[in-house]
């Protein structure tokens, strides 16, 4: 197995991906439900960012629609 760190507007990311039966498949290890696969590294690279930007923007449009209004958004730092 092999890991990718993806930096996207400071933001790092972690892909596990393996070679299995002619396919390169990966998880987001920070994102449940983020998973891919290509026919190739590269296409798989390409396929988990797609994903990962999609995720993000969903469970973000998620959280405004739930916090409805009077929200503020914060900068978390681990």
């Amino acid at each position: 197995m092999q890991q990718i760190c993806f930096r996207n507007m400071n933001r790092h990311f972690t892909a596990v991906i393996k070679q299995d039966a002619g396919w390169w498949i990966g998880w987001v290890e920070e994102i449940p439900g983020v998973n891919c696969q290509g026919k190739t590294r590269a296409e798989l690279q390409k396929n988990l960012r797609s994903a990962l930007k999609e995720a993000l923007e969903f469970n973000r449009q998620d959280a405004l629609a739930a916090a409805q209004e009077g929200y503020q958004e914060e900068a978390i730092v681990l």
